[in-house]
């Protein structure tokens, strides 16, 4: 699946007026394209999970259909964990580069007593080395939405490298965990889905100039 997506701006501030860690750098006046190439995983199979832009053509979102991870009596084996790895490429003006400084993710969950699910993520440019995966645990009882922000200072901030386009790949991961004290036939799950305004995924990037 390809997808091409103009961006104008050099922050990608997936609809959220919240601020991270940036660089000083203004974003590139020029045309900014993004590309992308694969979303795949268990938690997204073909035509499961979209990519859609804001309408000024700045921010983009992703939405799941069947990102759901489940432990319980009706639950199989592989249930129990989902993943979605999504390859962008960043078509960016000479002179610059970009990192992720923030990802945001929502969905919802049903968690029994004695249960837990989890989410978490992680991303790294192609050939480079992955970053240390963020993890957020739901332990039950639980039942309503979640939301998780990770935000990179921007001391830690890995851009790409400079000189050409580079692409990148975001692993989001869904867990649901049975504990010894869970009621018996009790089920628990998480979600990353798009049946509701509140439930979707949204990163936003960094840029700054490259040394001349």
């Amino acid at each position: 699946m390809v997808i091409l997506i103009a961006l104008t701006s050099a922050i990608l501030s997936l609809f959220t007026t919240s601020t991270p860690a940036s660089a000083k750098t203004p974003p590139p006046a020029d045309r900014i394209t993004l590309e992308v190439q694969t979303v795949n995983g268990s938690g997204c199979p073909a035509g499961t999970a979209k990519v859609t832009t804001s309408p000024d053509g700045t921010s983009f979102r992703v939405t799941y259909s069947q990102f759901v991870a489940q432990v319980g009596p009706n639950a199989k084996p592989t249930d129990i964990r989902k993943n979605c790895q999504i390859n962008l490429l960043v078509h960016i003006p000479q002179g610059f580069t970009y990192a992720i400084a923030q990802a945001t993710y929502r969905g919802y969950a049903n968690v029994a007593s004695g249960s837990s699910v989890m989410e978490r993520a992680n991303y790294y440019f192609s050939g480079q080395t992955p970053t240390e995966r963020v993890s957020h645990p739901i332990p039950g009882p639980y039942r309503d939405y979640w939301r998780f922000t990770d935000t990179t200072d921007i001391a830690s901030l890995v851009y790409a490298p400079c000189g050409k386009d580079h692409s990148f790949n975001i692993n989001a991961e869904l867990r649901a965990t049975a504990g010894p004290s869970t009621p018996p036939n009790t089920a628990s799950f998480i979600t990353m889905q798009s049946t509701s305004g509140d439930v979707y995924t949204d990163y936003q990037l960094s840029w700054k100039e490259c040394d001349r």
